[in-house]
């Protein structure tokens, strides 16, 4: 079996495998804020090579907390037992902070969201973050959830963008 990100990281580092049971919702969200923006991140450099303020504006409409919350609307029924509890227990973490620019339940499906990315790659299950985020991010962006400032024609940058309706 071909080892996993996590499992690589921890080999080259010399760190101990840790029971997943031990950690806290916040934590996985903690990690798993920054897998889903490094999968993010690279879709959107994927379709095309823009200028850093373009790429910054179009992989914010997907990592904010609004955006998580929707696709949850998307992702919510294809989730196991087990993924299922982890977004539970994630939504329902009471956390010190708040996201300046989301109403407090969006904040909470969106911790959720992040609990069960960080915990799928903690347990070297990347290939399903990949799935999820791929279903969510799909139907955040034909749901037309977005708001309307972000769903307004933007100009790409000299053609270079592939995708022409993605880098709007």
């Amino acid at each position: 079996m071909e080892k996993g990100i996590n499992q690589y990281i921890k080999e080259q580092f010399g760190l101990k495998d840790i029971d997943l049971r031990t950690y806290s919702p916040l934590t996985f969200a903690y990690i798993g804020d920054e897998i889903y923006d490094l999968i993010v991140r690279s879709v959107v450099v994927g379709k095309g090579n823009t200028r850093p303020s373009k790429l910054h504006a179009v992989t914010s409409r997907f990592v904010k907390a609004a955006a998580q919350a929707s696709m949850m609307e998307a992702i919510e029924p294809l989730l196991s037992e087990e993924e299922a509890d982890i977004y539970r227990r994630g939504r329902n973490a009471k956390s010190a902070t708040m996201a300046k620019n989301a109403t407090m339940s969006d904040y909470r499906k969106a911790t959720g969201f992040e609990a069960l990315m960080g915990y799928l790659y903690l347990d070297d299950r990347f290939d399903r973050v990949v799935e999820l985020s791929r279903i969510g991010m799909q139907y955040y962006e034909e749901s037309g959830k977005q708001a309307p400032e972000n769903r307004k024609k933007q100009e790409t940058a000299s053609g270079d963008c592939k995708d022409q309706d993605f880098c709007k």
